[in-house]
């Protein structure tokens, strides 16, 4: 039952968030075109609920051709990160973009945070992870985020999993909130 009250709230929410954030869309697009050359929006492949393989939408905060010059993680001095992007990826606003995502039922504002497949050892991909969508923000996100270590983070990933409330939700719905707010580990 839970599952579906979610659902309704994701869509009732990125849809009223997408209305309401344009004219940020629109900033945000202006600055990136400004500030490096390519697409405003940066597309990769991630696993989802069930192992399904979705689409993950961000504001593009590295050069164009990051991939060709470098690994699919990022490190914390990577010079690969524009200077806009360094502003965008400090504030997550180079997330809002997923709102897309939670709205076409890729994802849910709360979950795991979907990882590329390289990410995910044969354990993890068959483990209780992906009996839920993947989320804008997660209890990994709000315990450690990049500080964790892999297994840290799996750890967080397979609690939420098991254990997957309103309650829950809505703790670390705040308390992505108040990170955000404090900037704390702004990798």
């Amino acid at each position: 039952m839970y599952r579906y009250f979610k659902r309704a709230i994701d869509i009732t929410v990125s849809f009223v968030a997408i209305l309401l954030l344009i004219p940020v869309f629109i900033l945000v697009a202006i600055v990136i075109k400004i500030d490096s050359k390519g697409t405003v929006i940066f597309k990769q492949e991630r696993i989802g609920q069930k192992t399904k393989k979705f689409y993950i939408y961000k504001f593009r905060t590295m050069v164009s051709n990051a991939s060709l010059i470098g690994p699919t993680s990022t490190a914390k001095n990577d010079t690969r990160i524009t200077k806009v992007g360094l502003f965008l990826r400090r504030t997550s606003i180079d997330e809002l973009p997923q709102l897309w995502n939670i709205l076409l039922g890729d994802m849910s504002f709360v979950g795991y945070r979907p990882g590329v497949k390289e990410n995910y050892s044969e354990e993890d991909l068959n483990s209780e992870i992906f009996r839920v969508k993947p989320g804008l923000t997660g209890a990994a996100q709000v315990n450690g985020r990049s500080n964790l270590s892999l297994e840290e983070k799996r750890n967080y990933e397979k609690e939420y999993a098991k254990n997957i409330s309103f309650i829950t939700d809505i703790k670390i719905f705040f308390k992505t909130i108040r990170v955000i707010f404090l900037g704390r580990d702004t990798n």
